[in-house]
């Protein structure tokens, strides 16, 4: 990289936040590094002034991160956006490219990777970690029918998964911080989406199509 660029951050956890800040502003490559600890925090920033790249955390409790990228991309569509998550699954890399993610990357990447990442989208890329299989970036650009689990809001998606790999609707409310009714009522409609019948088939459907192994 011969620009040296502006970034923003957008994380809820205030460490995470300064510690990318402190690894970024250590290098000669970024200019100016801010902060946004929320989606809705982002988008005001954005309105008043531009970026080379978003970090934007993909698991935030006001808005999450993939509803953020979304709004992001249709107020301001030229922006380019690396998803930071917790989740290693390539499911949520497919979702965030979907919705016009620039790359994404877990957050446990050492700082030579995060840089590797920065470089590639800054040249019109997209990145995606060398863990994940090439064979995603082909899935992106395919123009076939979207899959039903695809047509799920983002926290349906989530208990979708979760419910997948054998959790408890307590286990779900607990992990998520939402009533147990909260949680049938978003395994209602999985189920009504997807034209299952019981958590059995939900199971069966995320092997499937290789959405948990």
């Amino acid at each position: 990289m011969t620009k040296r660029l502006k970034v923003l951050i957008v994380d809820d956890h205030t460490l995470f936040r300064k510690g990318l800040k402190e690894i970024l502003l250590d290098t000669p490559y970024i200019k100016e590094c801010k902060e946004a600890k929320s989606g809705y925090e982002a988008i005001d920033i954005l309105s008043k002034e531009s970026f080379d790249i978003v970090f934007l955390d993909i698991a935030m409790s006001d808005i999450n991160g993939i509803e953020t990228l979304k709004k992001i991309k249709i107020l301001y569509p030229e922006t380019k956006i690396l998803m930071l998550s917790m989740y290693p699954e390539e499911q949520y890399a497919i979702r965030s490219l979907k919705c016009g993610a620039s790359g994404y990357l877990t957050k446990s990447a050492d700082p030579e990777e995060l840089l590797k990442a920065v470089d590639k989208i800054i040249k019109g890329g997209k990145y995606l970690p060398h863990t994940f299989s090439e064979k995603l970036l082909h899935y992106i650009d395919k123009s076939e029918d979207i899959p039903p689990h695809e047509k799920l809001s983002e926290r349906e998606f989530q208990v979708f998964l979760m419910i997948a790999k054998g959790k408890s609707l307590i286990e779900i409310s607990k992990e998520l911080s939402i009533s147990i009714k909260t949680v049938s009522t978003y395994r209602a409609r999985i189920l009504e989406k997807l034209g299952l019948e019981n958590n059995a088939e939900i199971i069966n459907y995320a092997i499937k199509h290789g959405l948990i192994v």
